[in-house]
């Protein structure tokens, strides 16, 4: 069974960071692409970075674009994202989601099949 273990969130102040991974739990992300989601309270879920696992191409959405940065540790079978330069806005709880995704459809939920529980991410002013 494909599980997806998260860790790293956590209660900071505006301008601090934070580094939020994803490990593959008895099964490998070979072939696959690591996306993180997030979904702030009566929001939809959107989308926030993805990583390609093979080719290792990186795909960010606008809004974290120069402050989150993924990437990957094949060794442990993680991948990792990188919060700098947190703010309010940024509160969410933090998705990881495996899948196929083409690279028009990277940042649409529907292209992941597997996904983690959550990790709360919450930024004070």
């Amino acid at each position: 069974q494909q599980q997806l273990v998260e860790s790293g969130g956590g209660l900071v102040q505006a301008g601090d960071s934070l580094r939020l991974s994803c490990a593959a739990s008895g099964w490998t992300f070979s072939g696959y692409s690591v996306g993180w989601f997030r979904q702030a309270p009566g929001k939809e879920r959107e989308f926030v970075a993805a990583i390609r696992w093979s080719g290792g191409n990186l795909y960010s959405a606008d809004s974290v674009k120069g402050r989150f940065t993924i990437s990957r540790d094949y060794a442990k079978s993680t991948a990792v994202l990188q919060l700098n330069s947190l703010t309010t806005e940024d509160t969410a709880v933090y998705f990881c989601a495996v899948g196929r995704p083409i690279m028009s459809t990277v940042s649409k939920t529907e292209s992941y099949a597997y996904w983690g529980q959550g990790t709360q991410v919450t930024v004070s002013s």
